[in-house]
């Protein structure tokens, strides 16, 4: 009996011993593992392969997801508000409309050579032309013509640039009309911004204009002037090329290959008026001793001349073309037309470097004067003090081949180019500056 029982317990036990042993092999081998939220963290994080592995032993912040989202909305804030206060951020610069009043030929210099801006119609005696162009966030409008008349044109903007001539007092007395009424349309609160580019005296005789600039309690916040002067400062005075004659039409030349490359019979030339007790007559007498009417085209003339014919035209622009050289003397001021207009070809100008009587500077105080604007720009041309000068460099002309002289006339024809476009870029940023600084 005792065997027996004895024999039931060890059955029994067996028998739990291999249901325990079936139930662990089943768990281990065959039962579908539970994945715990520790492991689907894991598994986002590793991108459900084998590397989630890795972060087993990772703390898990029940808070993660939700600081991650905080966190990232505050940086976007932040990012946002940077974009705000930085003004290097890229957010879309203010736009700024400008209006030029064109009331001298000097107008047309700016508008066509320097800003390169359309101008129509194209007929040069048309009551009314006009033109637009942008550069950068500039919008420039341009009007010109005798029928542009004080309180008879529509004001277009509220900045605006007044191109005026000062050279003598008729003009003197119409520029002023125009300063006048353009103070009462700032007064009105029709205008914010007046510019002025100004032809001044050739003596720089100016004062008349002083009483208007801002800084004398007038409205004028800019002023080009013409010609040397001491006022200016690269402030608010800055100086400005006389430019072409573009009241006799002068147009936008575009350099050609023949322009460039083609042999020119003259070596220099000169037409223009000889004054009475003047350096010209001893230009003249130079050219006589030397024979050098021989070697360069020499048309003088006892009269100034302000219109052209077509004959004339013609001469003029031919000389320029067959020439290396335009010979340029002093007339009342040193700063003349020719000079620009000799660029224009590619023939090098030979100047006079004189400071002429007035009120244009000191020659002896500024190394720069005259001419201080030309050379500040390192205008590659031929100074001379005395036409005594002029034999021993139309010797030293005779003696260069054409290949030099070609690439002489690249090297001017490239120097009037950069020429105009940095004037033009800082005459752009200067109005910026100003203008949009005066809004903020």
């Amino acid at each position: 009996m005792r065997f027996t029982r004895k024999k039931v317990c060890c059955s029994v036990l067996v028998l739990l011993y291999c249901a325990f042993s079936f139930y662990a092999a089943y768990n281990v081998f065959f039962r579908p593992p539970q994945v715990s939220r520790v492991h689907r963290v894991v598994s986002k994080k590793g991108g459900g392969g084998r590397g989630s592995l890795f972060y087993v032993n990772e703390l898990w912040n029940p808070w993660e997801e939700d600081e991650k989202g905080h966190k990232g909305s505050q940086l976007q804030i932040e990012n946002n508000w940077k974009g705000l206060l930085n003004p290097n951020s890229r957010q879309e610069l203010p736009e700024i409309q400008v209006q030029i009043w064109g009331k001298a030929a000097i107008g047309h210099y700016l508008w066509q050579h320097i800003l390169e801006g359309p101008l129509e119609p194209l007929d040069n005696t048309a009551h009314w032309r006009e033109g637009k162009l942008r550069s950068g966030r500039t919008v420039f409008s341009f009007i010109t013509g005798p029928a542009v008349a004080p309180g008879y044109f529509s004001v277009e903007a509220q900045n605006v640039v007044l191109v005026l001539n000062g050279r003598e007092q008729a003009k003197i007395l119409y520029a002023t009309q125009w300063l006048q009424y353009t103070q009462t349309l700032v007064q009105d609160y029709k205008l914010r911004h007046v510019a002025l580019v100004l032809l001044g005296s050739e003596e720089c005789s100016n004062n008349w204009i002083l009483p208007y600039l801002k800084k004398n309690g007038g409205f004028v916040e800019v002023l080009y002037l013409v010609y040397d002067s001491v006022w200016i400062n690269e402030e608010d005075v800055f100086q400005w090329p006389l430019g072409v004659a573009t009241y006799r039409n002068f147009p936008v030349i575009d350099p050609s290959w023949s322009l460039v490359h083609d042999s020119r019979p003259y070596l220099c030339n000169f037409l223009g008026t000889v004054y009475g007790n003047s350096s010209r007559e001893i230009l003249m007498e130079v050219i006589r001793n030397e024979g050098l009417d021989q070697l360069c085209w020499i048309s003088p003339r006892n009269e100034w001349q302000p219109q052209e014919t077509n004959e004339s035209y013609k001469s003029y622009h031919d000389a320029l073309l067959q020439s290396d050289l335009t010979l340029s003397p002093v007339g009342i001021n040193t700063e003349c037309y020719r000079i620009y207009e000799a660029c224009s070809y590619g023939s090098v100008p030979v100047v006079e470097d004189v400071m002429t009587p007035g009120n244009c500077g000191n020659s002896s105080v500024k190394s720069y004067a005259p001419l201080q604007l030309l050379k500040s720009y390192g205008a590659p041309f031929i100074f001379i003090k005395s036409w005594k000068e002029l034999p021993a460099i139309i010797n030293q002309e005779q003696n260069l081949s054409l290949q030099e002289k070609i690439q002489r006339r690249k090297r001017i024809l490239e120097w009037y180019r950069q020429f105009k476009l940095k004037l033009k870029h800082k005459f752009i940023e200067t109005l910026e500056k100003t203008f949009l600084h005066k809004d903020q």
